[in-house]
């Protein structure tokens, strides 16, 4: 729940905590309406959610008083909302960034309610996009609730429409509207917490990209009795290509790809520079039967990879076969296979470069191909890593502003996931001041069936944004 009283030396810190909880009631209805909309930016049969779902967005931002509310799209992109209230004198512009697509829902028998009907059990809001990215759409207007008329700095809202899918058109969409988008702040919601009960800011994320391989061995099917034995089949050869990928140990053993350190490691509460005090803590390594337990992962089946899990989760690479080109077990025959495909997915760690490494694993494929099997690579596209310059002024700011909402100092933690959006940003206008922030926890279940959005976190983000844009006025 939001703290009730003020904290020493944070002077208006009261009247801003009624205000959220005032607001909290219609920011909840505004979200579960959201939820509603099935903005699957992945399937192009949704076009018309994804233009309900921004048209819904672009009213509701209206309604908190932004005056400048466009939907708008560039480069072939899905409809993004962006909208805008100017500066008042000396104060600086903030950025609010969220996304409104969704990841399918996958198979309904997974749900344990329908996936775009809001339910609630146990304190979570249960619904596909409630907490990735809808929550971060509701935080934003809770802020803007929450201060009124008396919004003390500049606010630019962008809501994509396309973050699920890897933002394809990014670059047309910074290109045409760059003017629009330049701040001196900027707050990506799509984040998560160390856990509901501890914040955090995340200070990096792993990059990714993905290949296609295709492994050939035979023009045609053949007679498995036949010609099984010395005749190779294209899916067993894919199965000892991939078995490559990774050492015994689990480590990924494609050569060249960088492995660093986990952010936060070595600091304290208190410590670190920049401008003011700022109040964090160090994230400490994951424990791992907690660890495991919110992974799901079954009793005897051993964690892969060494080193601190924080270190293998955040700044190391990782590959994972995410799907197979194959006959289908109930539509296998006896014939040996001459062609198979996999989509192979890796996650890069901050400070590699997203091509080098994506080139570093083709190559590693094609080299790897067992009994002079044909490989071929279709390359994906990519998104490069994020490492955040900790220590600048709204830095602190938000610090202060989490430790204020949660009652307890925030950590600084590592994503292993990617943000295109945030890369490009901090390419195009590398004077603003990034802020990765969370709505998530650990148990949010985000792009699986049961996503859910724990409330009590939720509000607590709510009243931290607010108080995030009365600290980065207060100069």
């Amino acid at each position: 729940m939001l703290p009730d009283q003020t904290p020493p030396g944070h002077p208006g810190t009261g009247p801003l905590t009624a205000a959220v909880r005032h607001v909290l009631p219609s920011v909840r209805a505004d979200l579960e309406q959201l939820v509603r909309i099935p903005s699957v930016s992945a399937d192009p049969a949704a076009a018309p959610y994804l233009e309900a779902s921004a048209d819904a967005v672009a009213v509701l931002l209206r309604q908190a008083g932004l005056p400048q509310v466009d939907v708008l799209a560039a480069g072939g992109s899905q409809p993004a909302v962006l909208a805008r209230r100017p500066a008042p004198p000396g104060a600086p512009t903030v950025l609010l960034y969220a996304h409104h697509d969704v990841q399918p829902a996958g198979p309904r028998a997974d749900w344990d309610s329908d996936p775009f009907t809001p339910a609630v059990r146990d304190g979570r809001l249960y619904g596909r996009g409630a907490a990735d990215d809808k929550a971060g759409i509701a935080v934003h207007l809770a802020a803007l609730r929450a201060h009124g008329d008396d919004l003390p700095v500049g606010v630019t809202v962008l809501i994509e429409g396309e973050e699920e899918t890897g933002s394809p058109a990014l670059e047309p969409f910074l290109d045409a509207y760059a003017d629009r988008l330049k701040a001196d702040v900027v707050v990506f919601a799509d984040a998560v917490n160390w856990t509901a009960d501890v914040p955090s800011l995340t200070t990096t994320l792993r990059g990714g990209s993905s290949v296609v391989v295709e492994v050939r061995t035979l023009e045609h099917g053949v007679h498995s009795g036949l010609y099984g034995g010395p005749v190779p089949d294209a899916l067993t050869a894919l199965c000892r290509l991939l078995a490559t990928l990774h050492d015994e140990r689990g480590d990924v053993a494609v050569p060249g790809l960088i492995r660093g350190s986990a952010p936060g490691t070595g600091a304290g509460p208190g410590t670190g520079s920049g401008a003011g005090t700022r109040t964090h803590a160090a994230a400490p390594d994951l424990a791992e039967a907690q660890f495991r337990a919110e992974a799901g992962m079954l009793d005897g089946v051993a964690l892969t990879g060494t080193g601190r899990l924080t270190e293998r989760l955040w700044a190391g690479p990782a590959i994972a076969v995410t799907g197979i080109d194959a006959p289908s077990v109930q539509a296998a025959s006896n014939t040996l296979i001459p062609a198979a495909r996999a989509k192979v997915s890796l996650r890069i760690a901050p400070g590699d470069d997203a091509e080098r490494a994506r080139d570093a694993l083709s190559a590693h494929l094609r080299a790897h191909a067992p009994w002079g099997a044909r490989v071929s690579i279709e390359p994906g596209a990519t998104a490069a890593p994020y490492a955040a310059r900790p220590g600048g002024r709204a830095y602190a700011a938000a610090h202060a502003a989490l430790a204020q909402a949660w009652g307890t100092p925030a950590v600084d933690m590592g994503v292993g996931g990617s943000i295109p959006f945030v890369t490009a940003y901090a390419g195009r206008f590398p004077d603003g001041e990034i802020l990765v922030t969370g709505v998530e926890d650990p148990d949010t279940r985000a792009h699986a069936a049961n996503e859910s959005l724990h409330l009590a976190t939720f509000e607590r983000a709510c009243l931290a944004e607010a108080l995030l844009l009365s600290n980065l006025a207060d100069r």
